[in-house]
């Protein structure tokens, strides 16, 4: 029995939805393109600076003190594709929309310390990933407040620091993978573990069946392993994510985070690795031709591979529902893009005005441009609807959402939907006995609708028992639902 309390539960995957009884059918939804937040265009940047990750920090009020109520806190790598020495830089922001690159003084460029880097090759060599998070685990000590992870071969390493700024290395995380992306770890405060998602690989025999190109060795096939530890110290043997497609698709970055409006869920943005096995017309037409064949002179999968991205969410950190359609594809072709670069979504999510007055707020979330332009590298800001990432959707004809059984507690029913002027939703709560309690007709375009039932009472009478939601809906999306003592 599941038993959701008052949290909100999205419906992202089947996990409280009885499958043999539903018949809407899930629905991704891919972010909007805005504009463009950052530009590395400063001497020790280029169109290679790739792997930024940020989070909020109301501990930390900016280098130069100008934000009172905390920022956030944004890590990257600073680098040029024709000049590959790899550096960490740093960047702030107040609301996720103007950010900032402050003068550290920390490390020179070309005899100057006028820059924003944090890193550089006295402190290791050329970094190929750096990601950072503000350990808020009680036990953590001060010196160790805020963590970065990094490959640092043959291994994946824990970095320390106490200001988010001046990292020293530590200690090593697993020696048991590639790593050779944006690798990322987290306090999971719900769980009381850490855990940590990093690049990996896995090989597959030639006469596997599967349904995407493969390089041209057919087996080896670029992954995700997670593995955990209570004290960021000792951790457990690496694992291979399970995916509930079955299919062998190449994926690099994972962005795997908590979600925040449902802490008990993990959703991710890995990235598609997507290789052709040879040149055909289609890349005559993409734009780009003459770089794309320059590149493939480097290797031949510069040229061949593309990228998108992908959606993928998660209860327990290990099985995963993954989409099989693209979250964020390649935008349309401009000649920079379609390559080998594209759709890499950066780690960490924030919550933004909408540029529509009136309109609920929105979820930010952030994007590489430019990857092989030899042209400053942009950061784009996409929007995602709160609870947006997918929605389960009735077209033009009545569907039916049925859930597992489940307590909650509560006095009032409040969803997250959407429906046309025609559309409309009916939820019905129904007890041990058969008894039922329908709502009023529900129509609309909301984050947060209280449900009307014909008994007002119903919802209250309910709370702590087990029931079940039946959901009648026509030409709507249901994104999520929770129940709440707010009437």
């Amino acid at each position: 029995m599941l038993n959701i309390g008052s949290e909100r539960e999205c419906l992202f995957d089947d996990h409280i939805i009885d499958t043999e009884k539903t018949t809407a059918s899930f629905r991704l939804h891919q972010p909007v393109p805005q504009e463009i937040v950052l530009r590395h265009d400063a001497p020790w940047e280029g169109d290679g600076s790739d792997y930024h990750n940020f989070f909020f920090d109301d501990e930390w009020h900016g280098v130069n003190g100008e934000y009172p109520n905390g920022c956030y806190r944004m890590y990257y790598l600073a680098w040029k594709t024709e000049n590959p020495v790899i550096r960490v830089a740093y960047a702030e922001s107040a609301d996720g929309l103007r950010w900032s690159k402050p003068s550290l003084g920390m490390r020179s460029f070309e005899g100057s310390l006028d820059n924003n880097l944090i890193l550089d090759l006295t402190d290791f060599g050329n970094f190929d990933n750096f990601m950072v998070f503000r350990d808020d685990n009680p036990a953590c000590p001060p010196e160790k407040r805020y963590k970065g992870i990094a490959a640092c071969l043959p291994g994946l390493w824990a970095w320390v620091s106490p200001d988010g700024l001046h990292f020293t290395k530590d200690s090593c995380i697993t020696e048991n993978g590639d790593f050779d992306s944006l690798n990322v770890a987290f306090w999971d405060r719900d769980e009381k573990i850490y855990r940590c998602f990093f690049r990996s690989h896995y090989n597959i025999g030639p006469d596997d069946p599967h349904v995407v190109p493969l390089p041209n060795d057919n087996s080896h096939v670029r992954f995700i392993s997670v593995t955990e530890s209570k004290d960021f110290v000792t951790w457990t043997e690496p694992e291979f994510l399970s995916f509930d497609d079955g299919e062998h698709i190449p994926l690099y970055t994972n962005v795997i985070q908590k979600y925040f409006r449902s802490p008990k869920t993990l959703i991710g943005f890995p990235t598609r690795y997507i290789e052709r096995q040879e040149w055909n017309g289609s890349f005559d037409e993409l734009g780009g031709r003459e770089s794309r064949l320059e590149r493939m002179k480097m290797s031949v999968r510069y040229g061949l591979a593309i990228t998108d991205c992908a959606f993928i969410v998660s209860r327990n950190g290990h099985d995963f529902h993954r989409y099989t359609e693209a979250f964020i594809p390649p935008l349309e072709e401009d000649g920079t893009n379609w390559v080998y670069g594209d759709c890499y979504p950066i780690y960490g999510l924030t919550v933004t005005k909408s540029a529509r007055p009136g309109a609920p707020d929105e979820i930010s979330m952030y994007m590489k441009e430019k990857q092989w332009t030899n042209t400053p590298a942009l950061l784009r800001r996409y929007t995602v609807r709160m609870d947006g990432f997918a929605s389960m959707y009735a077209g033009g004809s009545e569907r039916m959402i049925v859930t597992k059984p489940f307590v909650y507690s509560g006095d009032t029913l409040r969803v997250n939907f959407a429906t046309s002027a025609r559309g409309w939703m009916y939820f019905t709560l129904i007890d041990q006995d058969g008894g039922r309690y329908e709502s009023e007709e529900t129509f609309g375009n909301t984050i947060d609708r209280r449900v009307h039932f014909a008994d007002e009472d119903a919802v209250k009478k309910l709370s702590g028992k087990p029931v079940t939601l039946e959901i009648r809906m026509i030409d709507a999306d249901l994104y999520s639902f929770r129940f709440s003592e707010e009437r």
